[in-house]
């Protein structure tokens, strides 16, 4: 995508943010007495209908939240406001985008004459004479609901985030700006709903966010200043030199990724003897995703593994499923039906500290997989129903302490509260350092207490043989004997979801709204620690760069002693961490590292001692758009 085209949507997207903002921040103080102050009237006004006063529970909840993880009311109502104005944009990005792709038909380039609308009223005609639109926005709601079937993250309606609906003529000119025709051609691009995140947080807020203070002051600083847009020749190089090689020397050359992955060094190497793999296995992660950039094109080099592999007479055996993919999929025709749902459930991995990265992820992800089924020529009607994709926010636990008292307490056995609620604490700068807060090593202290008082309890069992005085049996859930410390958790894990789902069902109103944000955000939390506990084939990853957050710098600098100085090599250390032996680890980064003498623990006791380079690029200035740093695109391979 070059430059030009670039700036488009880079106007596009600031004009729709200031028309959504303005809009949106005077629905909530004239409609729902929700000031940008921070202050909420107790009630609200008379003035509201049934529907409105429903809507407003669900802002107060969402704000109250926020505030609850320790913002200031102000700014949490200016975190609620941006959520909102990004998640309706976003909504009608990737209407444009499902349209390009004719996965939804033509429903917001030509707005009430579009023909998907036009045949919604032909089943219910008085809906085009409903004052202010109402049928059209009836009509686009029922289209939300539909894709929110499998694309919660950014359809569901009950994200108090899509509570609010631009007004007539907002939103008649929001639809004008994505439907200019200099816009036309980015639509059936996979890159241009990453363009529009990266775009919503303009250059000015970024400078001015440096001029207050040279460190990020907090997650949403740390993400916002660290927003740049991997070019795509930057990450098929990365992918080429790192999955697409690991399967070259699987195959010992004889794979089509050979003429794919244009970027490839092909020279052999002491690993061209790679034990071959079951694709299922292989699995790929990036810590930082944004909008999922280098998953969307590992996702295109799975796609020709997976292929190969089911031809491959010789291939081994799965972990996943203890079969062969030629027995599980007998015909080629078998496995395209469901390749791109693999691709999503064992493959690719996702983690970064800003929600709204992955919604995007999710989105294009999703996106990509339906191409890819629609380029297979499996109909609508036979493809596997994809509700989920493997990434997950990086934050802080539920913060409402009264909350997770709350639910704590409904936990039996109690060892599961007390398990849940240390994790909480443990989580507490989740949002800063994101996959850099090694968690893992918190969990298995607190998983090898809860051995010990089972241990205790075991043995207070043995000892109990009066008559009427044995003791209650510990539940066979949580039973030790016979699993180690990750089987323990994983049924933990299990019994604090289902325990979360009966929690949200029990309330209604404003406190049921606020146990679904808390639920999630466990489920978040839950899923990090999931993610880091697993070890993967391929880490490909455009860290942050500069001063981690100065809200989590004591953690930090006490977790990365080697790599304190700079975010992104601690970024590296961390990757290295979560490889299996021989895997690769593919970065673009500030190539200062490979030369300032501040530098030299990392190369010599990270790079050198446990992940030299394989594959190495000077690139200099110019590669992250608007970055003013020097980069290098390097590939290690773990010792």
């Amino acid at each position: 995508m070059d430059k030009d085209t670039r700036n488009t949507i880079e106007k596009a997207t600031q004009q729709a943010r200031k028309l959504l903002v303005a809009d949106l921040a005077e629905q909530l103080e004239g409609t729902f007495d929700i000031l940008q102050s921070g202050h909420i009237a107790p009630q609200g006004g008379g003035h509201l209908s049934l529907r409105q006063r429903i809507e407003r529970e669900k802002i107060v909840a969402a704000i109250e939240h926020k505030r609850a993880a320790g913002m200031k009311p102000a700014d949490a109502v200016a975190d609620y406001l941006r959520d909102a104005a990004f998640t309706t944009l976003n909504r009608f990005v990737a209407l444009k985008m499902l349209e390009a792709r004719e996965l939804v038909q033509p429903c917001v380039s030509q707005g009430e004459q579009s023909s998907g609308y036009r045949e919604f009223c032909g089943l219910a005609p008085g809906l085009g004479l409903l004052p202010d639109s109402a049928g059209y926005r009836l009509y686009l709601e029922s289209l939300f609901d539909e894709l929110s079937t499998e694309v919660k993250v950014l359809f569901d309606r009950r994200d108090p985030a899509a509570v609010l609906w631009p007004r007539r003529q907002t939103f008649d000119g929001l639809l004008a700006l994505l439907n200019e025709p200099a816009l036309s051609a980015v639509w059936g691009e996979d890159e241009t709903i990453g363009w529009v995140y990266q775009y919503f947080n303009s250059g000015e807020e970024r400078r001015a966010m440096r001029d207050a203070s040279q460190a990020p002051r907090n997650s949403r600083e740390l993400a916002v200043r660290n927003q740049f847009f991997t070019p795509r020749y930057v990450v098929r190089f990365l992918t080429d030199n790192t999955l697409g090689r690991i399967w070259h020397e699987m195959r010992q050359g004889d794979t089509r990724l050979a003429n794919v992955c244009e970027y490839m060094i092909k020279e052999k190497s002491s690993t061209d003897d790679r034990p071959r793999q079951d694709p299922r296995d292989l699995r790929v992660l990036d810590p930082a995703c944004g909008s999922g950039h280098f998953l969307l094109y590992a996702f295109d080099l799975l796609l020709v593994i997976y292929e190969e592999a089911w031809g491959d007479p010789a291939a081994p055996k799965s972990t996943a499923t203890g079969w062969t993919l030629r027995h599980d999929y007998p015909s080629l025709e078998t496995l395209r039906r469901e390749l791109p749902a693999l691709v999503l459930r064992h493959n690719l991995h996702g983690v970064d500290i800003d929600p709204r990265c992955a919604q995007i992820a999710c989105v294009a992800l999703w996106m990509r997989a339906q191409r890819a089924f629609r380029d297979f020529g499996v109909v609508r009607a036979e493809r596997p129903r994809i509700d989920r994709a493997n990434v997950v926010v990086a934050e802080p636990m539920p913060g409402d302490g009264a909350l997770v008292d709350a639910f704590a307490s409904t936990l039996d056995p109690p060892l599961l509260g007390i398990l849940f609620k240390k994790i909480v604490a443990e989580m507490r700068f989740a949002g800063d350092l994101g996959l850099l807060l090694k968690i893992e090593t918190a969990l298995a202290s607190a998983v090898s207490h809860a051995r010990e008082q089972f241990s205790a309890r075991e043995k207070a069992h043995a000892q109990a043989v009066l008559p009427g005085f044995e003791l209650e049996p510990m539940q066979a859930e949580l039973d030790f004997s016979g699993i180690d410390d990750r089987q323990f958790f994983e049924e933990a894990e299990n019994r604090i979801v289902e325990a979360l789902r009966r929690f949200v069902g029990l309330a209604a109103g404003n406190a049921g709204v606020r146990r679904r944000l808390f639920k999630e955000d466990a489920e978040q939390g839950l899923g990090l620690i999931e993610l880091v506990e697993r070890r993967y084939d391929v880490v490909l990853m455009n860290p942050p760069f500069g001063a981690g957050s100065m809200a989590a710098k004591a953690a930090f600098e006490a977790a990365y002693p080697k790599t304190k100085n700079d975010v992104y090599a601690a970024f590296v250390e961390r990757g290295i961490e979560l490889l299996h032996p021989k895997a690769r680890l593919g970065a673009i980064t500030s190539r200062t590292g490979f030369f300032l003498s501040s530098f030299q623990k990392w190369r010599e006791d990270i790079l050198l001692a446990k992940a030299p380079p394989a594959v190495f690029a000077d690139l200099g200035y110019g590669v992250l758009d608007s970055a003013m740093v020097e980069v290098a695109a390097y590939c290690l391979e773990k010792k």
